[in-house]
């Protein structure tokens, strides 16, 4: 097996030091208003954030930004990262982003092999990476010969670990509990990202309404566990 699958492992892991498991994206307001409350209504949850967001927004965003790093169009990747800023809907999932890229950029930086990378050292690329996560992840996965597929499922696979392993904390939810609603969505993810390279630009965006209410008003909910 190759090296490319065990750093994609390592690109995707909860532990990886970017704060992913800080932030719930609306969640914990979600949970606290009584939408989310046990396994079902999770995966309900997580089934309209994934068809109106990751397979509309995200994962076609991702495409396009390892578009642009194989071409070594800086200033597109810039155009799609700004792009992608402005798709976040509140203030918080904004701040959440451009934190998240900023923390994998450093990382990159800590990296024996990705330091010396020059995108690291160019202005314009460092923008698109302190913008959003996805461009460093895009430009990690490039450098290291992680094939478009694969890239895809790591990074939804990652995204539904940490929302379920927040789950978990805030119902409460039983571990065997979360595990259910993983493996629920382990027949349907693979169409998920083959859904993401159908996706016109035209047609790249965002609409998750319940997601945005809940995190706009998670930033001032008195009780809170998660960043905002």
């Amino acid at each position: 097996m190759s090296a490319a699958y065990f750093r994609l492992q390592q690109l995707i892991s909860p532990s990886l030091p970017i704060g992913a498991f800080t932030y719930s994206q609306g969640m914990e307001w979600a949970v606290e208003s009584g939408w989310i409350s046990d396994a079902e209504s999770l995966h309900a949850w997580l089934d309209s954030v994934l068809s109106g967001t990751m397979i509309s927004m995200e994962l076609p965003l991702l495409l396009r930004l390892a578009d642009c790093v194989e071409r070594g169009d800086a200033e597109a990747c810039y155009d799609w990262s700004l792009y992608l800023l402005s798709c976040r809907e509140t203030s918080e999932l904004r701040a959440e982003e451009q934190q998240r890229g900023q923390a994998f950029a450093t990382l990159l930086d800590k990296l024996p092999e990705a330091s010396v990378w020059p995108e690291l050292n160019d202005v314009m690329w460092r923008n698109s990476m302190d913008t959003n996560q996805l461009a460093g992840f895009a430009l990690a996965c490039h450098k290291w010969g992680i094939r478009r597929e694969d890239m895809l499922r790591g990074y939804l696979w990652s995204w539904l670990e940490n929302m379920v392993i927040g789950a978990v904390k805030l119902i409460p939810l039983g571990q065997s509990d979360g595990q259910r609603v993983l493996f629920r969505f382990t027949d349907t993810l693979d169409e998920a990202c083959q859904a993401a390279f159908s996706v016109e630009d035209d047609d790249i965006g965002a609409s998750s309404p319940a997601q945005a209410i809940a995190s706009s008003l998670h930033e001032t909910q008195y009780c809170r566990l998660f960043r905002s």
